[in-house]
């Protein structure tokens, strides 16, 4: 144990910079997208009550599909890095070219999905007829985007795993410039325009319509196809994929290839997609113990969802630096850099958690003036403080298994952790309490049960990466000595 911690030491001091350089890109990324979830809820909200809840209600359909498609591709990942840590990188333009294949038929999937499936969902969920039309407008123009981000997070996935994490960086905040004047056009039309910039633009300009949801999602699929075509380009460009040639000699499907990335991405695509149906089927129970109790629920959860990219990117660089170490056939210090990594997303919870402390009351105050939902808040904060810690841990655990391409016993952990443990024991506590003993505690019971779910996936998880790294170093060691 001594010798471990000795170890794990000089790791931190080697691995902790290269991390953190991985990571931060990738933080940065994941806020530049949700920046335009943010700004489409924030301009339709604008124009009217109609078009922000069709945006709201179509958005809660397209990105649990494009968080499975993504999920899904970044199977690649891990494989781009083993390959590269090996120095084989005659394999990677082969392995791109399949998940690019995959990435086209899942993105076309998707589009069908949300272009003739969306109105009998609607019906089911008791949809008013206004908003259900504008909500379907607003995913058929959606729907045309899909291929494009599909291609986009594949090509992503394999310039993460090349330990290239800036170029999604700058493409991603490419995607917001685009989004923002795209929205403002398209959503407001020639009236809008005319308010900002004055009635000297051209007459046709002035007489464009206002689209409305509709308009969001065009301008949401024109995103898309930008920063998709934004990585082909620089993918094709950039030197730093020069060895690859990814662009040369086109691969037609190969079942096989095809078949280990959706054994590795498959399982990931369907843990991110259990782990949105949690948090979409809290906020529906929540939905019945009134406004005040919905609202301070909402903002706890995108203050914290906030905090969470920093903890998600390194999870996402993990996979990276431990699949590098993987490929070199060194996978005792493949485990110490895993280790190492567990070790900074504790210490990026704790800064979380003192974030939340120290910054809660303006926060809170920027989101609601309401003197109850600013109280009820601020109580769900302090349990938000525990919630990083088992939240932080847990999704850096699994994104260290993913380097391992251990991703079938991650699924079903987090299944178990987030639904029946998480979700199942927040709504006993949240409605029924415990028999005699506490009274049921109403949203505080759903929070209670999330640290509980995440707290037993991070366990599992944590025995899970110490059982699979001790075996991939006892297999390495009975290899024979060439």
């Amino acid at each position: 144990m001594a010798q471990f911690a000795a170890d794990l030491l000089a790791a931190n001091r080697k691995e902790t910079r290269p991390l953190l350089r991985l990571a931060l890109p990738i933080c940065g990324a994941q806020l530049a997208q949700a920046g335009m979830s943010v700004v489409d809820v924030m301009m339709t909200g604008r124009l009217s009550a109609t078009d922000l809840a069709a945006v709201s209600v179509g958005s809660g359909l397209w990105l649990p599909l494009m968080l499975f498609m993504t999920g899904t591709l970044m199977g690649l990942t891990p494989i781009v890095a083993q390959l590269l840590g090996g120095g084989r990188l005659g394999h990677i333009r082969p392995n791109v070219h399949q998940a690019l294949w995959v990435s086209l038929v899942l993105g076309l999937l998707a589009a069908g999905l949300l272009y003739f499936t969306v109105m009998p969902v609607f019906r089911l969920m008791s949809v008013p007829d206004e908003v259900a039309m504008r909500a379907a407008a607003y995913l058929a123009a959606v729907a045309f985007g899909m291929p494009g981000v599909a291609l986009f997070q594949a090509l992503r996935a394999f310039s993460d795993g090349m330990n290239h994490t800036r170029p999604s960086l700058w493409i991603s905040l490419v995607g917001l410039c685009v989004n923002i004047p795209s929205n403002f056009v398209l959503i407001y039309g020639g009236d809008g325009l005319t308010g900002l910039l004055g009635d000297w633009l051209p007459d046709w300009i002035q007489s464009l319509p206002a689209l409305g949801a509709f308009g969001c999602g065009i301008a949401t699929a024109l995103s898309m196809w930008v920063m998709a075509l934004a990585m082909i380009l620089y993918t094709r460009r950039s030197p730093a994929y020069g060895e690859v040639e990814l662009w040369h000699s086109p691969a037609p499907p190969n079942w096989r290839i095809i078949g280990e990335l959706l054994h590795v991405g498959i399982p990931i695509g369907v843990a991110i997609f259990v782990e949105v149906t949690l948090f979409t089927l809290i906020a529906l129970f929540v939905a019945s113990l009134g406004e005040v109790t919905v609202a301070a629920h909402q903002i706890a959860l995108n203050y914290t969802s906030i905090l969470f990219m920093l903890p998600l990117s390194l999870s996402m660089a993990l996979t990276v630096r431990v699949g590098n170490t993987l490929g070199q056939g060194r996978p005792d210090f493949a485990r110490l850099v895993a280790w190492n990594g567990i070790l900074i997303s504790l210490a990026i919870a704790a800064l979380n958690s003192l974030l939340l402390w120290l910054t809660a009351e303006p926060v809170i105050a920027l989101y609601t003036h309401d003197a109850a939902v600013q109280r009820l808040t601020r109580s769900l904060v302090i349990l938000a403080m525990i919630f990083q810690l088992s939240d932080s841990l847990q999704v850096n655990m699994a994104g260290a298994l993913r380097s391992y391409k251990d991703t079938r016993v991650v699924m079903l952990i987090t299944l178990v952790a987030y639904w029946f443990v998480g979700l199942g024991g927040g709504h006993w506590l949240g409605v029924r309490g415990l028999s005699g003993i506490i009274d049921p505690l109403g949203v505080h019971g759903y929070w209670i049960g999330l640290i509980a779910g995440l707290s037993a996936a991070a366990l599992l998880l944590g025995l899970r990466l110490r059982r699979i790294g001790k075996a991939v170093m006892d297999a390495q060691r009975t290899l024979p000595t060439p």
